[in-house]
């Protein structure tokens, strides 16, 4: 006789039970109850058709009863809601639309009846204005209300995955949007550092973040509907959706006999069955195993739904395959940025007293070489032996790769060795030879060996001041450019002869940008008796634990602008504030000041973007040029911006496209001291960064960007060097600074006096007549660029390897090819005639190109010069 099974609710958990069991028992008689009257739908992408990224509606529809009956031969009753159950009798009760109340018999029973959206007893609540986002009828309502006339603005409450989801795609929709978290941050899977990347992405894409405030109430004023929260602040607008989080769908079962854990969900065993015989449960409404902790959890995800329903199958037809828990796996776009996390978060392990270690690092998504590489920042939770606990990332590109890896670590209980030990797949578009995966292996094992003690942002709040020096390895400019209150600058290259600084009874807190210059530095002071920690992820970590939304001053969205940003939006041009031809808040003068508002404003052309269609603006900008710069380090672009400009005439259009994140802010100065025109300057979601450039600048006017037109301080458009060190980082140096001020107009002489003179030598033994001296001399010194050495940290010239390797990867030019591209942009290199013939050095000797000179000929250059330096 066959079985009868029915299964309650549909979409994954209730689907895929239902597939899984026909594949296993074709006699089986099954028949699937489903309240709405779609059976399986793509939930995950509701947001997504909302806001337009989805076009056709049919797409969500994964499975129709019509074809589920076709395929699997499955009694499908949609609009029939079961409404109790009797397990003592094995009957449910169906209230359908059709047939009215009925009663249907089983054998076995899997419950998946999935979660519902919390809806919080306040003060007009009841308000049509108020949406949820659960099923396809709450899509088709809320797709309406954003695509009718008079809506311009909306509110969304709650800043978890569907909220977050919501309010990018509101935004990209053309509405105004504000979005307000109870808690400090968005997003609670992630910790608040590094959900506070995706949370600056929504800032600066214009969503009004609010945090650690509550609602209050609700009140409609018209045709709009007001937000009140404790603060005292009032929103306005037109819409409201409610996403503050779900609760199990269960109030129908409540006197089933069935045992529900604290919040509600049902308590399952590891074959999904139920404390009822012959019941089963799947999906959000069921309490599962934290994988990572052990504890009793629920984790309303698609992924493990799926899996559940599976398993329930499974064991309805007796292969007794069990689930092991979930460990909480996901994945969110905010606009340009991805962010995943697998595993335990820290609040989690704290909460529970779990004692645990953390990293950080900021690596590239793929070899920097290779064109388009984005920085990925990543963090790893681990346990005192090592035991993967959880992971987190976000970035532009390859998160989602490298959080799956390790998720799967986790899945096998693995270690930070064994992250170290992955072989993973290796090509310059994709990753590095040391995936970042590896790389956060081998940061953690590096903590576990005793090599390094690390400490985080938060730690700095309970430094011991008396006790400790905070010590920024950085170099000076970068340290000049932003640096952590309270430490002293001592670059890492500089530690070894500076250590008479530092207080050895005193424990030394140093930090550089990344953390791997930090890491070199503790090893130092470490091997030289010092007690030493190191800020994991550097500078860059602590930043982005700093981070706090811009403030919005006015919260009541202006009409007409509004409009014009749906209509934007509704031709695919949404475009940041400061754009050409877009709305939206923070618009960013040309002066570099911020003016924050909630109202759409009319803007300007000729000022920056962030995620504008680029084939929009380069049709209206029609570029006489294109240069593409990916994969170039600084100096690189722009030297290559340079170069292609000369050629230019006066007022054509260059555009460029580079992935070097200083790029930003280098091609604002370089067209100020080059006098050409900045006209459009977009950050790309991708992480690239266009720049359009009109050579010349342009007269002040209307249209003209905050800026541009101004006076222009007349100054000597020359510079002067002196090289006098023959060390290779100072060489670099040199040649870095010389390439970068010919490229921005200068024009550049470099004077090159006693051991400077062994830079610009050629490399082969030229066989000239010298006597006693200068052959001694010549067989002392270095012969040529490639065999200098590090003014310290040479060890023996691995040193001076190790940075050239290191340039390399990072396609930074090396030496010899910065004295080329110097001389191709007309550098004048000038050997001191004095020095060479102090140290037996001939004209033969130097590199071609090279002129010979004495003090008076530099003299006569500097005078001229807007600026001298002596290296």
């Amino acid at each position: 006789m066959s079985k009868k099974v029915l299964i309650v609710g549909g979409v994954a958990g209730g689907a895929s039970a239902a597939a899984r069991l026909r594949r296993l028992d074709e006699d089986a008689h099954i028949v699937m109850f489903e309240r709405d009257p779609y059976i399986s739908f793509a939930n995950c992408g509701l947001p997504y058709y909302i806001g337009g990224s989805i076009q056709d509606r049919s797409k969500l529809l994964v499975q129709t009863p019509e074809a589920m009956h076709k395929r699997f031969n499955i009694d499908v009753r949609i609009q029939s809601e079961v409404v109790s159950i009797d397990p003592v009798n094995k009957k449910v009760r169906v209230e359908s639309i059709e047939k009215g109340s009925y009663e249907e018999s089983y054998d076995a029973l899997i419950l998946s009846p999935g979660a519902k959206p919390i809806r919080p007893n306040l003060p007009g609540i009841e308000s049509s204005k108020i949406h949820m986002l659960r099923n396809i009828p709450d899509t088709d309502k809320v797709k309406a209300k954003v695509a009718a006339e008079g809506t311009r603005s909306a509110v969304v409450i709650g800043g978890g995955f569907i909220g977050v989801e919501m309010a990018e795609n509101l935004r990209e929709a053309g509405l105004e949007v504000s979005l307000i978290e109870a808690g400090p941050q968005i997003l609670a899977p992630f910790d608040t550092e590094m959900s506070s990347i995706l949370a600056k992405e929504l800032d600066e894409h214009g969503v009004n973040l609010i945090f650690s405030d509550m609602v209050q109430g609700f009140a409609e004023v018209g045709e709009q509907i007001q937000v009140q929260l404790a603060s005292g602040t009032v929103l306005q607008s037109d819409m409201v959706l409610l996403a503050i989080g779900v609760s199990p769908d269960t109030s129908f079962l409540k006197d089933s006999g069935l045992e529900f854990g604290p919040r509600g969900h049902i308590v399952v065993n590891e074959r999904m069955e139920t404390t009822l015989d012959q019941v089963y449960a799947v999906g959000d409404a069921v309490e599962v195993v934290d994988f990572v902790n052990g504890t009793k959890t629920a984790i309303p995800l698609a992924g493990p739904a799926n899996k559940q329903g599976r398993i329930a199958a499974d064991n309805v037809s007796g292969l007794g395959t069990t689930y092991k828990g979930s460990q909480g796996t996901s994945i969110i776009k905010v606009f340009g940025v991805t962010g995943a996390s697998t595993g335990n978060n820290e609040k989690t392990l704290q909460r529970l007293g779990l004692p645990y270690h953390v990293i950080y690092i900021h690596p590239s998504s793929h070899a920097t070489y290779y064109p388009g590489a984005t920085p990925i920042s990543m963090k790893l939770i681990f346990d005192p032996k090592g035991t993967v606990l959880g992971a987190q990332a976000v970035g532009y590109s390859g998160v989602d790769k490298r959080i799956d890896d390790i998720a799967t670590v986790i899945r096998f209980r693995g270690t930070v060795t064994d992250l170290t030990e992955l072989e993973l797949s290796y090509a310059p578009p994709y990753s590095s030879a040391k995936d970042p995966v590896n790389m956060a292996g081998f940061a953690a094992e590096n903590i576990l060996q005793g090599l390094t003690t690390v400490f985080v942002p938060k730690d700095l709040e309970g430094r011991d001041k008396n006790n400790t020096i905070l010590v920024d390895v950085r170099s000076e400019i970068e340290h000049a450019n932003g640096h952590i209150e309270g430490s002293i600058n001592i670059p890492v290259d500089d530690l070894r002869g500076r250590l008479n600084e530092l207080d050895p009874s005193k424990e030394i807190w140093v930090y550089c940008q990344v953390g791997l210059r930090g890491y070199t530095a503790s090893r130092i002071l470490q091997q030289k008796g010092y007690r030493v920690k190191n800020l994991t992820g550097g500078y860059k970590t602590y930043q982005m634990s700093q981070f706090t939304p811009k403030k919005k001053d006015n919260l009541t969205p202006n009409v007409d602008t509004a409009v014009a940003s749906k209509e934007i939006a509704a031709t695919g041009a949404m475009t940041e504030p400061g754009t050409g031809t877009g709305t939206g808040t923070g618009t960013e003068t040309g002066t570099g000041t911020v003016t924050p508002t909630v109202n759409a404003t009319a803007f300007t052309a000729n000022s920056s973007t962030i995620g504008a269609p680029s084939s929009k603006i380069e049709t209206e900008l029609a570029p006489d040029s294109v240069l593409d710069a990916c994969g170039l380090c600084c100096p690189g672009p722009l030297i290559q911006v340079k170069m292609s400009m000369d050629p230019l005439l006066d007022g054509q259009v260059l555009k460029v496209t580079a992935s070097d994140p200083g790029f930003y802010e280098d091609i604002k100065a370089w067209a100020r001291m080059s006098n050409h025109t900045l006209l459009q300057l977009t950050k790309l979601p991708t992480g690239m960064i266009e720049a359009y450039l009109r050579k010349g600048v342009i007269e002040a006017s209307a249209s003209a960007p905050t800026g541009a037109g101004e006076q222009v301080i007349q100054t000597s458009n020359a510079s002067t060097m002196v090289v006098f060190s023959g060390d290779l980082d100072k060489a670099i140096a040199s040649f870095i600074i010389a390439n970068g001020a010919a490229s921005s107009g200068k024009k550049v002489t470099m004077f090159f006096t006693f051991w400077g003179l062994n830079i610009i030598r050629k490399d082969e033994k030229v066989h000239v007549n010298k006597n006693f001296i200068g052959k001694m001399f010549g067989a002392m010194m270095p012969r040529g660029s490639r065999k200098l050495t590090l003014s310290n940290m040479n060890m023996m010239g691995m040193g001076s390897k190790m940075i050239r390797s290191l340039m390399k990867s990072k396609n930074i030019s090396s030496l010899e090819e910065l004295i080329q591209m110097a001389i191709d942009q007309g550098v004048e290199i000038v050997a001191c005639q004095m020095s060479m013939d102090l140290m037996g050095i001939t004209r033969e000797e130097l590199i071609d190109g090279v002129g010979i000179g004495g003090v008076g000929y530099y003299l006569g250059q500097a005078d001229q010069s807007g600026h001298n330096l002596f290296i």
